[in-house]
């Protein structure tokens, strides 16, 4: 079981980091949703795993956000590479538009091209920033697909296209970790590994347990696959075959001149953790109030199995054991 404690540790770094904004004038139906998400909150476990922001963002979604057909959702638990596949999703779709040698992905990070949905749909205080942006519309996610409302997850026909990557638990968990301690108040200790593991394995995450995360997008995939796109960030490890499977799946195949051009080396090589993290934009360590992650924040390593540098043995082989009994009889595998 988890401590109250380390529960209350962690929802007060997650208010921190993701502290509710002052509010602005709002219309109508947003303040129909915010009145519920106030009546709401007071109701939850002190322990509950989405954070004010989070519970926002899908109350919003649920209420107001008008999906399209061609909406594309770049969704992954956190630390599973989000940047990448941002980076990965924007440049196959817009190929025709830019040159590689004067590309937006050199002059801003990820996360300015590819809007991330739970805080666009609040930015300001209604949908009329989001319905103004052109089709098709590139947006990211962190929620898990049950929170989505059902107009955009259960008819295979509907609108949205769902392009999810996950990634080995034992490497979440590092990445996580050094995160947290990057963005942690500086009137707290560090966060020890010791509480973030126990956090973790007990499903004290941003956005919900982890393997639950993993599950829902997976079983959506195998039940829609020309809905749901679901990667490993091991995956990495081919690139060429991921902007390939990406670019087939989004209904924007390479042709065999775009091929000949070597175009899919061209992305591999603008969206690698090597061309990014060396962007001046991403060497940025600006932080505010408004907006507590700075550019860099989000460069670590961008490995493989680095969890073998911080994890101890028994660690390595409880996160085994969960994710084993969590996708036993599920077909999906890490390995």
């Amino acid at each position: 079981m988890i401590s109250s404690n380390l529960a209350s540790s962690f929802a007060l770094e997650n208010s921190k980091i993701f502290g509710i904004q002052k509010e602005l004038e709002l219309n109508e139906g947003y303040q129909k949703t915010y009145k519920k998400m106030d009546e709401l909150l007071p109701t939850l476990p002190r322990s509950f795993w989405l954070s004010n922001h989070g519970i926002r963002g899908s109350m919003l979604i649920d209420d107001h956000f008008n999906p399209r057909p061609t909406d594309i959702i770049v969704a992954t638990s956190p630390k599973c590479g989000t940047t990448w596949l941002r980076a990965l999703v924007f440049s196959i779709i817009n190929r025709n538009s830019f040159d590689f040698n004067n590309h937006p992905l050199s002059k801003a990070n990820p996360r300015d091209l590819v809007h991330f949905l739970e805080a666009h749909i609040r930015g300001d205080r209604s949908t009329v920033s989001i319905d103004g942006l052109l089709s098709p519309r590139l947006l990211s996610t962190h929620l898990p697909y049950s929170l989505f409302p059902k107009c955009m997850t259960d008819d295979a026909s509907s609108a949205c296209r769902f392009v999810y990557i996950c990634r080995d638990p034992k490497d979440v968990l590092v990445s996580k970790w050094h995160f947290a301690n990057k963005l942690r108040p500086k009137e707290l200790p560090p966060l020890p590994l010791e509480e973030a593991f126990e956090l973790f394995s007990n499903g004290v995450s941003h956005y919900g347990p982890f393997w639950d995360h993993v599950l829902g997008y997976w079983k959506a995939s195998v039940e829609w696959p020309k809905k749901v796109l679901c990667l490993k960030y091991e995956d990495v490890k081919e690139p060429s075959g991921c902007v390939r499977k990406v670019a087939e799946f989004l209904g924007v195949p390479f042709s065999p001149e775009e091929e000949k051009k070597w175009i899919v080396e061209e992305i591999v090589k603008l969206c690698s953790f090597e061309s990014l993290s060396n962007q001046d934009v991403n060497k940025s360590d600006t932080r505010s109030r408004e907006n507590p992650m700075s550019n860099s924040d989000f460069f670590r390593k961008g490995e493989v199995g680095d969890w073998v540098n911080h994890l101890s043995p028994q660690m390595s082989e409880i996160l085994d054991k969960i994710t084993e009994q969590k996708f036993q009889g599920t077909g999906f595998s890490f390995h």
